[in-house]
């Protein structure tokens, strides 16, 4: 959940990035310091989105650029839990004609870089997605590459800055340091609400510190009785004024995906 999900979390997986299951006991942060206190949110959030499995979805990306005109695209995005590790993701791009068959494959890691393969089916060749480079925009999107990462703890530190509501939602405002030293974010802010642990908006700040982006996450629908996920995605860019949008418009657990679907083999006969 996993970014951009999940989109596939993938961004499914950026869409498993903020989500969380449905326990009641509530979070008792009293006599923890802010860099505890953020950490002990992060591991809540973790916890409730253990066991889902794989998951399939069907998506809809809108481009739009500073003039507000829109290209749509249409993909699926498959993932798949991965027990001590991050998890794996793979998306493939159905329409317009000129990105059909392109395809992305996403290995997420808890300590070190993301493995992230892009194929490209007018070169008939699989492109890997060099860690230096995962600041990139991911298919011309405002999402980068490293923003369809699945949420490892490791992957950061933390800090709880404040209480705040969000459109009507109590949350937690967590900032989230990245440890990778490639990324292209200095830190993060993330607004998790206080009763699902659901991620509702996130701020990225560039190498400059400036504010780069902000993702909302909304539209949040419950699985299995357990795992929320958010069904609309919007990336904004402040300043370029474009934006991403994601709406998944179908999604399914316990597929029957295995690890075997998962590899570069796959990436070629992708359809």
């Amino acid at each position: 959940m996993n970014a951009l999900t999940k989109l596939t979390a993938s961004m499914a997986t950026a869409v498993a990035l903020m989500s969380g299951i449905n326990v009641q006991a509530e979070l008792n942060l009293a006599g923890l310091s802010p860099e505890e206190q953020g950490l002990a949110i992060a591991k809540e959030r973790k916890s409730r989105d253990i066991g889902w499995g794989d998951s399939a979805s069907s998506v809809v990306m809108t481009l739009r650029n500073s003039q507000g005109e829109e290209s749509i695209r249409e993909m699926r995005m498959q993932s798949l839990e991965v027990s001590d590790d991050g998890d794996k993701g793979l998306t493939i791009f159905d329409k317009p004609k000129d990105v059909k068959g392109t395809a992305f494959l996403n290995f997420s890691h808890v300590d070190k870089s993301d493995d992230q393969w892009l194929y490209l089916p007018a070169l008939k060749r699989v492109k890997r997605i060099s860690s230096r480079n995962k600041s990139g925009p991911f298919m011309g999107s405002e999402f980068a590459y490293e923003d369809l990462s699945s949420f490892e703890i490791g992957k950061y530190s933390f800090k709880l800055l404040a209480e705040e509501t969000v459109n009507g939602i109590e949350c937690y405002k967590v900032e989230q340091i990245p440890t990778d030293k490639n990324s292209g974010y200095t830190r993060q802010v993330a607004w998790v609400d206080k009763e699902h642990f659901r991620g509702q908006k996130v701020d990225f700040y560039d190498r400059k510190k400036s504010l780069l982006k902000t993702l909302t996450l909304s539209d949040h629908k419950l699985y299995l009785d357990k795992y929320w996920r958010p069904m609309k995605m919007d990336m904004v860019n402040h300043q370029t004024k474009k934006s991403t949008e994601l709406n998944t418009l179908t999604l399914e657990f316990k597929t029957g995906l295995k690890d075997s679907d998962f590899n570069k083999a796959t990436l070629k006969r992708a359809r």
